[in-house]
């Protein structure tokens, strides 16, 4: 079975920007099905009112990659949470868990079923950066990875694109989804 990707981008964000098409078309030649979807309800509707829409919108079986950047990455452990399968791997780029700045985050939920988001997740990847913007940093990070072991890894990279920080390619993704 070939295998499948799915890209998410983070708050405010679209899949046209940042690093994401450059992935696309690095996973495409190696022989993924890619999806780049827009979900501009990350971190805007209540998770309990987006979430549905994106277990609809998708599907998720054990040949999926799942890759999130920031809101996105925030929205897949409630996606992970509420899969009926597991997925092959799961990458959080700049991702957190708790509110992590005075913004509102729709995209978080109270409580976490960690156990149910390890045993459908895969092989998880944090990436985070020392320091992060909007607090999305290395400590974000490490809570992630002890909530959920894994492999952690920081760089000092801001937020790993953004309006102000061009990232059009990321060869460590890149060579982290096999």
């Amino acid at each position: 079975m070939t295998r499948h990707a799915i890209i998410f981008h983070g708050t405010g964000g679209n899949p046209d920007v940042a690093w994401y098409p450059w992935l696309d078309r690095q996973l495409t030649e190696g022989g993924y099905r890619v999806e780049r979807p827009r979900h501009p309800g990350i971190n805007i509707e209540p998770i309990a009112e987006l979430l549905p829409k994106v277990l609809d919108a998708h599907d998720f079986t054990p040949d999926t990659v799942l890759v999130g950047h920031s809101g996105g990455a925030a929205l897949l452990l409630a996606v992970l949470e509420n899969l009926q399968d597991f997925v092959a791997q799961t990458i959080l780029v700049a991702g957190y868990c708790t509110r992590v700045n005075e913004s509102e985050e729709p995209v978080l939920q109270d409580t976490y079923d960690w156990d149910r988001i390890r045993a459908q997740g895969g092989d998880l990847y944090f990436i985070n950066s020392v320091e992060d913007p909007y607090g999305c940093d290395a400590d974000q990070g490490r809570l992630l990875f002890d909530h959920l072991g894994g492999t952690q890894i920081i760089r000092n990279d801001g937020h790993f694109g953004d309006h102000d920080q061009p990232f059009e390619t990321f060869e460590l993704l890149n060579r982290l989804i096999r």
